[in-house]
This record gives structure tokens, sequence and C-alpha cells, in this order.
């Protein structure tokens, strides 16, 4: 992931990176959400720093021994975007031990804020290198999707976020479900697919692949584009989360959450009651 600390040293890091990384990095090992990190960014609109805090954070993270998987992308919703007031999505950072299996539970105090959301996920056959990534690039290089849930997690208090809060804290990454059956894009127009997300039997979600950036595949290709950009391209194997179909929902001990994608299938997740920890 190539930024604005590529060529620094780390004992060399802007002050305000290291500040801004540090809080987000002790909210997520203690539990205790964080004021916004936006006020110690110049202008509070910093984006290549914002990136930056990001990059030192999963840094560290891969020094701890975590192993990175793929990228997921954020805020490709058209409203999410006027509300931040931003005209492109962002992306951040998934791990594997951020998997939580299909059918598995979250346990108790793993988040701090989470919210669940419905998903298509793309797995790569190929490297995606040009800057200039197109569809078709992508089609020749997914092989082949699965239903997700992506369960977004806030270190910044009360989800008290701007666009640089997100970004700086890895895209509100928090874990992610998978469903177990591949499927091949052959065939399938994932713009047309519907989404319908409940908790508890209830309908809390619905939406079509046109919601994400008017299709999933339009998301993967900007995400494509942005990561050569940056020196840091797409590889053949890594995941890629391509945006929520619809609305997300907040969850809560003892919520049980079940999304089906039409043509890919369904995933589900349950977060555990206190004491029902796993």
């Amino acid at each position: 992931m190539s930024t604005v600390l590529d060529g620094i040293r780390p004992d060399a890091v802007p002050p305000t990176v290291v500040k801004a990384a540090d809080l987000l990095a002790e909210a997520a090992r203690t539990g205790a959400a964080c004021p916004p990190v936006r006020d110690l960014f110049d202008g509070n609109g910093d984006l290549e720093t914002a990136y930056a805090v990001q990059q030192l954070n999963v840094r560290r993270g891969l020094d701890a021994g975590r192993r990175i998987v793929g990228r997921k992308i954020g805020l490709t919703s058209p409203a999410v975007q006027r509300q931040l007031g931003v005209d492109q999505p962002d992306f951040g950072a998934l791990f594997a031990d951020m998997a939580v299996p299909d059918g598995g539970e979250v346990p108790a105090g793993r988040l701090l804020q989470p919210k669940v959301e419905a998903e298509v996920a793309l797995v790569l056959g190929r490297d995606l290198a040009h800057r200039e990534c197109t569809v078709v690039d992508v089609l020749r290089a997914v092989d082949f999707a699965l239903p997700a849930l992506e369960i977004v997690d806030s270190r910044v208090r009360g989800w008290d976020i701007s666009l640089v809060d997100t970004v700086a804290d890895n895209a509100s990454c928090g874990l992610y479900v998978l469903g177990g059956t591949p499927v091949p894009l052959t065939g399938i127009d994932l713009r047309s697919v519907t989404m319908t997300m409940t908790r508890g039997g209830e309908t809390v979600s619905e939406g079509t692949g046109a919601d994400c950036l008017g299709g999933p595949l339009n998301a993967a290709v900007w995400l494509a584009s942005a990561l050569a950009e940056r020196g840091d391209p797409l590889r053949a194997g890594d995941l890629v989360l391509t945006g929520a179909l619809g609305p997300m929902t907040p969850a809560a001990p003892g919520d049980v959450f079940e999304a089906h994608v039409s043509g890919l299938g369904s995933v589900r997740v349950g977060f555990a009651t206190e004491g029902n920890d796993q």
C-alpha cells in the first residue's frame, strides 16, 4: 500500500501520523473509542495523511504477524458520499484474522460499534496491475464471486466520522463473512443482482448491485486503478469486498443476520451475548 510514508524511515514518520495511528490503535486494543482524528490534520481534510495513518497501522499489523488477504471498498453509496461531502470511494486492508466462518458467531466484545452490510465479494485469479483498469480487465481477472457480510466498525466515538477519519481507521474495517459456494461470473449480471438482509428473520436492508457505485464491477475497477496508481496493485488470490448493496444496520449481542444475494446464495452470522463468546 503506497502512500506518503514510502521512503520514510519508521523513526521519521511525521508526528501527526504517529499520533493519529496511536489513538486508533489504542482504541482497538482497549475497546474504548477515541475522538475523531481529523482535527490532527492540516485543514481537517488531508486525504493522503489519512492514508498514511492507515498504512502505519497496517504495517504494524504485518510486523505483528498478521496477513493481508485483500481489500475492502467503502463509500460506494452515493447517499453516503453526499453525506460526507466526497465524490469517490475509499479502501482499506483485509486481514486473515478478520474472517468469521459462514454461520459463525462474533465473540462478545470483539468490536466496538458494529454495523452489518451485505456485499458481493470477488476473488481474483489474476493480477490487476493496470493504472487504467477496465471492466474487461476485471472480468478476466475474477475467479469467482461470493455473497458476503461486512461487519464494519469504527474506533471513532459515536461514528462521528469524516472522510479522513474513516480512511485513517482502515476504512472502518471490522470483520467479514463469506458464503461458501464459489460462483463464476459467467452468465451473472452483478449490476442486476438483488439483495435482502434480515436480522432475526426481519428484513432490515434491501438493494441491488446497481446501488454499489452503479455495479460491483465498477467498484472493483476503481479499486484496481487506485491501488495500481499507488504501486500496490491487486494480485491473484486477493479478496475484494466491493461495497454495500443496501443500508448498513447496527448489530447488538444476540442478533443473527442473514443476507441473500440472487445468483450467489446466502451468508449468515450471529453476535454472541456476554458469557457466550467463543
